[in-house]
């Protein structure tokens, strides 16, 4: 007689426990047990509960490989999910084997788990464990489909045997998400179709939704949202502030209209990613050294600048010709401008000349810092409003959102849980899937932000989204290269490019011992089949099979395995937060950060004012929804999991335990940097500090 004790850990998120019964049969090289079902005297499986069992075979079972949990109905309690967290059987021997669940057990079903040791298919070669993993891999595949999303951009996830809701009775009270009169608010329903193991956590789900409502109400009880109105006076913007203003909050509704914090901004805002060094003035932005002399400094000239490595270029040539909409019964206005940038010798970074349009001419005149107030503030704000759209739309939601929730269910379809890719990557997924169905319901579907909001409208938002895919190339998503491409290797106060490099430096060690234990040579990689499917699923579905991305289509080397999952893991996590973060602090000032411009863009210098600028910057309704959106899917909500942070337990083996606590100690050492540097800085940048990145995509 040989006894095993089996401990069972049930999650500690609300409503995790369970009143279905639960039974268990231990299989290993040897044999396997009983059907046995886990009871004791009282409450089983209750939230939080680590529940201890023993089960006695007739033989020794060998090595454990698998444990077969079966959920089934119990007495005349209704089917209610239960989430494993794991399974822990400690055999005669005295060994204990760790089987890792984390996930949601939904109907009576049978789930099976493996032992927790890391093994690619190669390494298994009991025909019991490759089946295990390719009936996993099957069932996932029938389950998760790809579906279109919009031509153009990455395909998303589909699960077709979802039905919609029946309408609800008219007659019996629910609130579904919506304030009356508020349009923007999200409905629960958009996200019922997913499995349980992609949605948010309770504890999760109550913080995101109820702390829209106060503010959505607040808005609506003081007839913001009704009102199309201009802005009478500027200060009249603070008055729809949220509380808890941070010290960056103030620096920018203080500074906003100068040149100074204009360029800062491309260096350390929140779209820290689209500067160049310019090395020539492009024929499309005909600049001369006569008007920008006197912004050069005495002893130099523009030529000289240029050869020197001290004037940059931001150009949104990617928003060009795509049509504007009405909003609130009024015409939007759109335009891709252009805007020169000179690094001084005092050590700031200002702009020195703004084109409007791509194509000049008389009509489109090139504005200077020495022209009128109003003009030059008014050509800045241009500026600003494309910074929206390739920020928002491509920075942010294109580059992490939608990239992040491929690589996201190519994992899902393509690796099994055993396999160490998996382990690597599974916690830099954790409710990616979830917060981008809440997107969609939000930015892009009629009657979302981008419909109510946006001088694109949804269309046009899409449009810079699908461009931008068109363009991504996979070597500029290796961030030590990005930087050397766009000339801004070496450019000083660029503290995003200092703190994301720490970062990346850390992932890129840590992947490089996990990757090296699992594959100890090229051949390993190469044939790897699942891990070939995966690279293949992502360049399909993600960049849409497009050859010229540069993506690969396959990975050969040990060295090409760990640029690749580098990459992936930055985008799920660092590369998220430092476009997403400071989102709130940058933009609940308005006219920092227009969604839309109600004039045309200005085709004559003197003659703005004050008034025409209000008249040009977004309505009250318009702002306020803005606002309500970009703070909401900027506040992270609890039940947080912070890069390097892994309480799930994937791996157990000794040499990526040891690496997973690296990672931790060389983020923990950039964490104290940051805090160190930010001291002394008149605007902190924290938006890379390891402490507030989150481990993946999760709002």
């Amino acid at each position: 007689m040989a006894t095993y004790k089996v401990r069972v850990a049930t999650g500690t998120d609300f409503l995790s426990g369970t009143m279905d019964s639960i039974s268990l049969i231990i299989v290993g090289t040897q044999g396997e047990s009983h059907k046995q079902l886990l009871n004791h005297f009282g409450r089983d499986f209750a939230t939080g509960a680590v529940d201890d069992y023993t089960v006695q075979c007739q033989q020794d079972l060998g090595d454990l490989i698998i444990v077969r949990l079966y959920k089934e109905r119990y007495s005349f309690f209704p089917k209610n999910p239960w989430y494993c967290k794991y399974v822990q059987v400690c055999a005669p021997n005295g060994r204990i084997y760790h089987f890792p669940a984390y996930q949601w057990m939904d109907g009576y079903e049978t789930l099976a788990l493996r032992e927790a040791t890391g093994k690619t298919a190669a390494d298994d070669t009991l025909p019991i464990l490759l089946e295990h993993r390719k009936e996993e891999l099957r069932a996932k595949q029938d389950f998760y489909h790809w579906r279109v999303f919009v031509p153009g951009l990455p395909n998303y996830v589909h699960i077709p045997s979802y039905r919609p809701p029946a309408r609800r009775n008219p007659n019996r009270p629910e609130w579904n998400g919506y304030i009356p009169g508020f349009p923007i608010l999200i409905n629960f329903k958009a996200t019922k179709f997913l499995d349980l193991n992609l949605r948010y956590s309770f504890t999760k789900t109550a913080s995101f939704f109820f702390r829209l409502s106060p503010m959505a109400l607040g808005f609506k009880l003081r007839g913001l949202v009704d009102s199309k109105r201009s802005w009478k006076r500027l200060k009249d913007i603070k008055k729809i502030f949220p509380g808890n203003k941070s010290v960056v909050f103030e620096y920018v509704a203080e500074h906003w209209a100068e040149d100074s914090f204009f360029g800062y901004q491309y260096l350390n805002g929140i779209n820290p990613g689209l500067l160049c060094r310019c090395t020539r003035i492009p024929d499309k932005f005909p600049v001369t050294d006569d008007m920008v002399a006197p912004f050069l400094g005495e002893g130099t000239c523009l030529q000289a600048e240029l050869e020197k490595g001290n004037i940059y270029l931001a150009d949104y040539r990617i928003l060009e010709g795509i049509p504007a909409v009405e909003l609130n019964g009024q015409k939007q206005y759109h335009c891709a401008p252009l805007c020169l940038l000179h690094f001084g010798r005092e050590g700031n970074l200002l702009p020195i000349a703004i084109q409007l349009s791509q194509t000049p001419g008389p009509d489109c005149p090139i504005f200077l810092p020495s022209d009128s107030e109003w003009d030059w503030l008014l050509a800045k704000t241009w500026v600003r409003y494309a910074e929206f759209y390739c920020h928002e739309g491509i920075s942010h939601l294109l580059e992490t959102h939608l990239i992040a929730e491929a690589f996201c269910l190519a994992m899902l379809r393509q690796l099994p849980m055993c396999h160490p890719l998996y382990k690597l990557l599974i916690p830099h997924t954790r409710y990616t899937i979830q917060i981008n169905s809440i997107g969609r319901a939000v930015l892009l579907n009629e009657g979302g932000l981008s419909a109510r909001s946006m001088s694109l409208g949804l269309a046009g938002f899409a449009e810079a989204m699908v461009r931008a895919l068109s363009e991504i190339n996979y070597d500029n998503l290796y961030l030590p290269d990005d930087f050397v491409r766009r000339g801004v290797q070496d450019l000083p106060g660029y503290y995003y490019r200092e703190d994301s490099l720490a970062v990346w430096d850390a992932l890129e060690r840590y992947v490089t011992e996990i990757i090296t234990y699992y594959y100890p040579c090229d051949a390993a990689v190469e044939g790897d089949l699942e891990l070939q499917s995966w690279v293949q699923e992502i360049f399909k579905e993600c960049l849409l099979g497009r050859e010229s991305s540069g993506f690969p289509t396959c990975l050969r080397t040990v060295s090409e395995l760990i640029r690749y999952v580098t990459i992936v893991i930055y985008t799920c996590s660092a590369k998220h937060a430092a476009v997403n973060t400071g989102q709130l602090e940058f933009t609940a000032w308005m006219p920092n950060f227009p969604s839309s411009m109600r004039n045309p863009p200005i085709q004559a210098k003197g003659l703005t004012t004050l008034e025409s600028f209000l008249d040009t910057l977004p309505d009250i309704k318009t702002t306020c929804i803005t606002l309500l959106v970009l703070w909401t899917l900027s506040r992270e909500p609890d039940d947080k999991r912070p890069l390097g942070h892994f309480p799930d337990i994937h791996f157990v083996e000794e040499a990526p335990r040891r690496s997973i606590e690296m990672l931790r100690q060389r983020l923990a050492q950039i964490s104290h940097n940051i805090r160190q540097r930010n001291k002394c800085l008149p605007i902190p940048y924290y938006y890379l500090d390891p402490v507030l990145i989150e481990n993946s995509i999760s709002i």
